[in-house]
């Protein structure tokens, strides 16, 4: 569907089989995910959140070393060896374990960074041990990307999700606080590594080579920059509405981020699985490449648009049925990190387009750009973060946020620069590709929103908008003749139960 030929119709198909089970793992990944969510955000209280949220601020950071980015690198590399795939594995568990150690004796500066709560020291030394477990899985879960064969992932990520749920709720339930969120966290990563461990057949060599690490320095040390400049930004401000405001505020933060994530973080991830390792089959074909680039951009905008657009108007009837009134100051937060979420994935899928041409020092410059936007409208709004109103609990949270989407527009803009020249298209080219989409998404956004004015009932009002989006955005692509609808219908209809499987020309 989104692969051209001629190679063919093999790396066509693997694309779309590898599209359909992401979506099938994120879809029943979010599902899962979502309903524990709404059922802990009922039961547990604000500043649960608000202690989790200030760990997870330096979760995210250490993260990152746990990776090291050499995951992209295997991904881009065309032949990795089962030698490369173990050097990285022991490299990522040497660093893990070098991670844990450090936060494990740091905790009590980590508490001393939010008013010496000492409730934090034993939540962060928990809470740490997940990266042990995510270092045991990245390479198992690369293995299997690479290979364009994610039926494995959807599985791990379903059963771990399953067993956290079932262990977050229970002890949510017996009165736990924030414990349950922490144990909810290890269970669903120590289920999804055992499982990939169990079911690949893959086993590492008991070897280390410094010559693969070395060759995997450029792409690896690249990306790593670069996603550590990415959770810098998205995580910075976490720390200091945690440091400045307090942990209710932080937690009011907190569940807007994570609830705007399902659906971000989700479509870059599927676009990252699916897309990168067909770009590495045709990084050495500028012609194919151009066309492929193409042909992502527009079933990007495709989906991402009304994803965004359509839940930023049905924002406040969301958050009402699922959690009652309990975090109405998160839905304007919402509804920004929304709008600058769409600039996040397509910043994510140009860096796809730059890591397959081993771009990375172009990808840590438009990083940096965007992060030193940020931190300019950081440092200028920094003395208002703790400002309230009688009716707005989290004012001076918007100013902080309204400066991330004013830098991720920036970065956006200078970054389709830079990727149309990497993919031999013009910058018109890829404003092109996403402006029609988003043209009929404001006009059904406008509509949406007409209807919030006559429907008073939440539940009644959730449905119509949903339901008005889907059906207009259909027929307006039906009517226009979208060849990227007509290409996901066939996709879908060839992928049915009981159905002919026939070949899909792109």
């Amino acid at each position: 569907m989104l692969v051209d030929e001629p190679m063919g119709n093999g790396l066509k198909a693997m694309t779309a089989r590898s599209i359909k089970w992401n979506v099938i793992d994120r879809v029943s990944s979010q599902v899962l995910y979502a309903v524990t969510g709404i059922i802990l955000a009922r039961v547990l209280s604000r500043e649960d959140f608000g202690l989790v949220g200030a760990v997870m601020v330096f979760q995210a950071f250490a993260s990152l070393f746990v990776d090291s980015g050499f995951s992209y690198a295997l991904i881009q590399r065309k032949n990795p060896s089962r030698l490369d795939y173990s050097t990285v594995l022991w490299f990522n568990m040497a660093v893990a374990v070098g991670v844990y150690v450090i936060l494990f004796f740091g905790a009590p500066v980590i508490a001393w960074c939010y008013d010496g709560d000492e409730r934090l020291v034993a939540l962060s030394r928990v809470m740490f041990l997940s990266f042990i477990l995510n270092a045991s899985a990245i390479v198992q879960t690369n293995r299997l990307m690479k290979r364009m064969d994610v039926k494995m992932v959807a599985v791990s990520n379903t059963l771990g999700l399953v067993a956290g749920a079932v262990v977050g709720i229970s002890m949510a339930f017996g009165g736990y606080g924030a414990w349950a969120i922490v144990w909810q966290t290890i269970v669903l990563n120590g289920v999804k590594s055992l499982v990939l461990w169990v079911t690949s057949g893959w086993r590492p060599l008991l070897r280390f080579s410094m010559a693969s690490l070395r060759g995997f320095f450029k792409v690896g040390s690249g990306m790593m920059a670069s996603s550590f400049l990415n959770v810098l930004f998205q995580n910075v401000y976490a720390f200091f509405i945690g440091n400045r405001a307090g942990l209710v505020p932080l937690a009011y933060y907190t569940q807007a981020d994570k609830w705007s994530k399902m659906g971000i973080t989700s479509i870059s991830q599927v676009l990252t699985s699916s897309f990168l390792p067909a770009l590495s089959h045709v990084q050495d074909d500028e012609e194919r490449f151009c066309r492929v680039s193409g042909k992502m951009n527009r079933f990007t905008a495709y989906i991402l648009m009304p994803a965004m657009g359509f839940l930023a108007v049905m924002a406040q009837p969301i958050f009402h049925c699922l959690f009652g009134e309990k975090w109405d100051a998160s839905v304007v937060l919402f509804q920004l990190l929304l709008a600058r979420g769409v600039f996040t994935v397509l910043t994510s899928l140009y860096n796809n387009y730059l890591v397959a041409k081993a771009q990375t020092k172009t990808v840590v410059a438009m990083e940096g750009l965007r992060d030193g936007a940020a931190m300019i409208f950081l440092l200028a709004t920094l003395p208002w973060i703790a400002l309230t109103k009688t009716d707005d609990p989290v004012w001076g949270i918007k100013l902080l946020l309204y400066g991330q989407l004013g830098a991720s527009a920036l970065t956006w803009g200078v970054m389709a620069v830079k990727t149309a020249r990497v993919a031999g298209r013009t910058v018109w080219g890829f404003v092109a590709d996403i402006l029609p989409y988003l043209a009929e998404t404001a006009v059904i956004m406008g509509i949406m929103w007409v209807e919030s004015l006559f429907v008073a009932n939440d539940w009644m009002l959730l449905g119509t908008q949903a339901a008005t989006g889907l059906m207009l955005y259909l027929g307006f692509n039906g009517v226009m003749n979208s060849v990227v609808q007509g290409e996901v219908i066939s996709m879908l209809r060839k992928n049915l139960p009981g159905k002919p499987k026939k070949r899909v020309r792109g």
